[in-house]
């Protein structure tokens, strides 16, 4: 036993030893030691608990109905309705005559069809107490009579205050002894990842609720030149057309308008008009029951990256004028074909569709300025807009992908006169299948009316235009072409370039 601890006591002498000389060692003289590298620390979010949803629809579900809309059937015009065609000239004493103008309704009688209606539903929700409610537009197109079925199973019928076709939304009033339960637009755009609660009447079941987030802001469906749609993916079917979507304070973020689903069902993607616009929009049909928006008065595409260095621009910001309409506050105003507008009232406007819905946010007959890139200057202008045609678009939106050149080596030119083309400028009458021109889908028949900015009207002005773009180290040349009744710019790269 005395043995161990002696053992023992040798051992712990030892390691003592050992120690301190580490440590006294490491004083004198530090070892390095390989260490681990120092990253930043991982993103962690103190989230809350899982959101109850129950207050905001206790809250909200009083102020969303769903609308029935009924709309006349019309039948197809047919005065004669089935009498065979060799048998709608017969004598008045003709036996078959009787027959046909009884059963037929042909001969002398005007046929008579009953009027036939049909019915659709939506949903909408009330935005005052008096019993304005909103919808969307394509849920209420060319109805003559609207009913509401509130939340506790009371009708009303509702007249139609106004529709604006190219927002989707529609105004209605209700008028009743009553104060409704209303609800309002949120100030905030919601962020990506946040809570959405959609109520509505989807196939008739109305008051349903369903839950989300919001996947995505700035959609582009296709759906009108001002897209810009929340994306949410909250179950919304058929029927919840003009509901609402809420945050989880029972603000409206957005009125439920479109889905994309290839079976008619929900797949989680739908889409809703943004509180900011649709508040201005309403404003708008509640004040004169339509809608009016600021115009320019162009045409206009996107600036590509050959478009861009084909004007001496560092990047594509912006939007290129392709035409300037006749008569329009832009032509009034002085801008041209080959502008690009940078900013108006020092806005950016990257694109054809945000510079649509910038032009359109402003008043008719508001004074705007205007910061456009002309001739590798940046020059401001002041542009008075006018009213948007109803019958128009603010701006016709071109593709970039059009008709182009790329120098006569690639195709056969004539002039107006030679081709028996009316207007100004040169015709192409042939392109060569493996030239940059035919990439940039350059086909016969398209009239070049402008090279680099200048007016051509011969083939040898467009050589000359494209040898001196080509002289001055550009490494594509720019293109006015009129194609299919659209003006637009494209910019060709050289070949060896």
């Amino acid at each position: 036993m005395e043995a161990v601890n002696m053992k023992t006591t040798l051992r712990s002498k030892l390691l003592t030893g050992a120690v301190a000389l580490a440590v006294t060692g490491a004083l004198v003289a530090p070892v390095a030691l390989p260490t681990a590298p120092a990253f930043a620390d991982p993103v962690r979010v103190d989230a809350p608990a899982m959101a109850n949803f129950a207050p905001v629809v206790e809250a909200v579900q009083p102020a969303v109905v769903s609308v029935r809309v009924r709309s006349e059937i019309k039948a197809a015009s047919n005065p004669l309705g089935g009498v065979p065609p060799m048998f709608r000239n017969l004598p008045k004493d003709h036996p078959f005559r009787h027959f046909f103008d009884e059963f037929g309704g042909g001969g002398d009688k005007e046929r008579r069809t009953p009027r036939r209606f049909g019915q659709s539903q939506g949903s909408g929700f009330f935005i005052s107490e008096d019993g304005y409610l909103v919808t969307n537009d394509h849920v209420v197109k060319n109805g003559t009579e609207f009913t509401v079925v509130t939340d506790d199973g009371e009708e009303y019928e509702a007249k139609l205050v106004g529709t604006d076709e190219r927002s989707d939304l529609a105004l209605l009033k209700v008028d009743a002894d009553k104060n409704f339960t209303y609800v309002g637009f949120a100030d905030q755009t919601p962020m990506v990842g946040e809570w959405v609660v959609a109520v509505g009447n989807p196939f008739g079941l109305g008051g349903t609720v369903t839950a989300g987030i919001v996947s995505a802001r700035g959609r582009d469906i296709g759906a009108s030149l001002y897209d810009d749609f929340i994306q949410i993916d909250a179950s919304v079917n058929r029927g919840n057309s003009g509901g609402p979507a809420f945050n989880i304070h029972g603000e409206v973020i957005g009125v439920n308008s479109a889905i994309i689903s290839p079976s008619g069902g929900n797949v989680g993607i739908a889409f809703a008009i943004p509180a900011a616009t649709a508040s201005k929009i309403i404003a708008d049909l509640k004040e004169d029951g339509s809608v009016t928006r600021g115009w320019l008065g162009v045409q206009i595409q996107p600036v590509t990256d050959d478009i861009a260095e084909s004007l001496g621009l560092e990047n594509t910001d912006g939007t290129l004028v392709a035409e300037t309409q006749e008569d329009t506050p832009a032509a009034k105003a002085g801008l041209r074909s080959g502008d690009v507008i940078l900013k108006v009232d020092d806005q950016e406007v990257d694109g054809p569709r945000e510079l649509a819905r910038t032009i359109a946010d402003y008043r008719p007959d508001s004074e705007v300025v205007i910061t456009l890139w002309r001739d590798g200057e940046v020059i401001e202008m002041t542009v008075k807009l006018g009213t948007y045609p109803q019958d128009e678009q603010v701006a016709a939106v071109t593709g970039d992908d059009g008709t182009a050149l790329v120098d006569s080596l690639g195709l056969e030119l004539a002039t107006a006169k030679e081709a028996g083309v009316d207007g100004e400028g040169v015709v192409v009458v042939r392109v060569d299948p493996d030239s940059p021109a035919a990439e940039k889908g350059l086909r016969e028949g398209a009239i070049i009316t402008a090279v680099a900015g200048k007016d051509v009207s011969t083939p040898a002005d467009v050589a000359e235009q494209v040898e001196a773009a080509r002289e001055q180290g550009r490494k594509a040349v720019l293109l006015r072409v009129t194609s299919n009744n659209n003006t637009l710019f494209v910019a060709i790269p050289f070949e060896d370039a």
